[in-house]
């Protein structure tokens, strides 16, 4: 069985419940916790849902906002398969049968 997880970010949301409204309003507390972003990178990680992350600056997030990590992600499954291909066969059903011939290349 295959599960494929994806996420919702929730960075916005968080802030706006806490007052925070402009991007450019979280770099300098994130400067004071030692976590130095430009403007613009700042503007992506809570606009976008980032790829990647340091620990340092999800914990300075957190204490920013007063929050805890499941409070900015949530953890979802995208999707779920049985196989990575075809369809699932009924676990009752026999299996196919299916003859094979093996060939040898030619000249030898």
């Amino acid at each position: 069985m295959i599960r494929k997880m994806g996420y919702h970010w929730h960075l916005r949301q968080v802030m706006a419940e806490r007052g925070m409204f402009a991007t450019t309003d979280l770099v300098p507390l994130l400067a004071e916790r030692g976590v130095h972003l430009s403007r613009e990178q700042v503007f992506r990680m809570v606009t976008q849902a980032p790829q990647r992350m340091s620990m340092d600056t999800l914990a300075a997030l957190c204490d920013i906002l007063d929050c805890q990590v499941q409070d900015l992600i949530e953890i979802t499954v995208v999707h779920q398969q049985l196989r990575k291909t075809g369809t699932a066969a009924p676990t009752n059903a026999a299996p196919e049968i299916r003859r094979t011939s093996i060939r040898r290349p030619e000249g030898l």
